[in-house]
């Protein structure tokens, strides 16, 4: 999402300068174009040949530098964002006050594109009056406050003050900047994960569905700009983006209620969770005791959610099911195909090395309704998933 986009970075006096060395490396690895101004009181936190070599582009400090004048206009209209971190309180005074003193003010009162800062600082001066009135006015004039951490502080203490990690930077910089809009507008549920089914209070019936492909659909979706509800049974797997709905159910029985519920709503429905056929006729409410050495379990089919789903689905949704078979493949994602009236079934077999439950990568095949196949390679789930969404977003499109 970062590739070719234009990021200026303002580093000022603070401890936690060091972790821009970390945050510059994330967004050159994602490709993504860096520059830098630092504060003449940075440059004693962190080295400014370091942070060039990082970003590959020269790091400005001074308005003048060896007769040359810094162009500070230029510099705050060549960025998308111009990202202010850490951000010390010194300069957040000045900021709330139209001081300008040094290049990143200069830069910051010229800048034409969005302002995003976020501060450092211990926690007594983070609780200051005086500093929370000045957030409240830079943030009065259009800036975007990215939240302080709760932790370990330069001081010693332990609180409020410290500068977002990195990787939080990034996300927030993706989700208010840089999301797509190939699905804006657009509502998108997807299931993820296993069901368990109970037998008793400690015992229950499942799979080895790990969530991973779910949920890495749910983020991609989301990164095109789709407002997604994801519901997933039981699954160690976390979100990366806090504006993904996320639903946590159990049971085959509660994901069908929670998708009955939201379908109607939805343009896109994508049905990747392994969800259980079938489930115990009895549950029993206290432990079953290892009293025989046989034990015959009855069990009774669980709703079919895709095809109930099917039989709702309007001419202007999307229904894509997924189907993990071991033997005849393609025939019987064709019968799943025609039988739940899906638009698009999702093919995985476990007969492809280092596919389906488990693993970090997939390997798919895309059967379309008018019967066309797409075959992929094998991929990491996370480029499984941009496959996906782009097929579903062409075959939208095509409407």
């Amino acid at each position: 999402m970062l590739h070719g986009k234009k990021i200026l970075i303002g580093i000022t006096g603070s401890i936690a300068a060091y972790k821009i060395i970390f945050l510059v490396r994330l967004l050159v690895k994602q490709e993504a174009e860096v520059k830098i101004i630092m504060t003449p009181a940075a440059k004693e936190f962190v080295a400014p040949i370091v942070l060039s070599t990082l970003s590959k582009n020269k790091v400005y400090i001074d308005l003048v530098e060896e007769n040359s004048w810094a162009n500070h206009v230029a510099l705050g209209r060549w960025a998308d964002v111009f990202l202010i971190a850490p951000l010390s309180c010194n300069t957040l005074a000045k900021m709330a006050n139209g001081h300008c003193d040094n290049l990143l003010l200069a830069v910051y009162l010229s800048a034409k594109c969005p302002v995003v800062v976020a501060p450092a600082m211990d926690e007594d001066m983070w609780h200051h009056p005086a500093t929370k009135n000045n957030l409240d006015r830079i943030k009065k004039y259009g800036n975007f406050i990215i939240p302080v951490d709760n932790g370990e502080l330069a001081s010693g203490l332990f609180g409020e003050g410290r500068m977002a990690e990195p990787a939080t930077i990034i996300t927030y910089l993706i989700e208010n900047f840089f999301r797509g809009t190939t699905l804006k507008n657009k509502k998108v549920l997807i299931t993820a994960g296993p069901t368990y089914e109970p037998l008793d209070p400690v015992r229950f019936i499942g799979n080895y569905s790990s969530g991973k492909m779910g949920f890495a659909i749910a983020e991609q979706a989301y990164l095109q700009g789709a407002d997604v509800t994801l519901i997933s049974g039981p699954s160690h797997e976390q979100l990366n983006y806090n504006s993904i709905k996320l639903i946590r159910v159990t049971t085959a029985n509660k994901m069908y209620e929670a998708c009955l519920k939201l379908f109607k709503q939805a343009n896109i429905t994508i049905m990747s969770a392994a969800i259980a056929d079938y489930q115990p006729i009895e549950i029993l409410s206290n432990k079953i005791k290892k009293k025989h050495a046989e034990w015959d379990l009855k069990l009774q089919k669980t709703t079919d959610i895709l095809f109930q789903l099917g039989k709702q689905k309007t001419k202007s949704q999307f229904l894509v099911g997924f189907a993990l078979e071991t033997e005849n493949e393609i025939e019987n994602a064709h019968k799943k195909l025609k039988n739940k009236n899906a638009d698009a079934i999702v093919l995985n077999s476990l007969n492809d090395t280092n596919a389906g439950f488990g693993f970090d990568t997939n390997k798919i095949t895309i059967l379309y309704k008018d019967g066309t196949t797409s075959k992929f390679e094998l991929k990491n789930k996370k480029d499984v998933a941009k496959d996906i969404i782009s097929f579903i977003t062409d075959k939208i499109h095509e409407k």
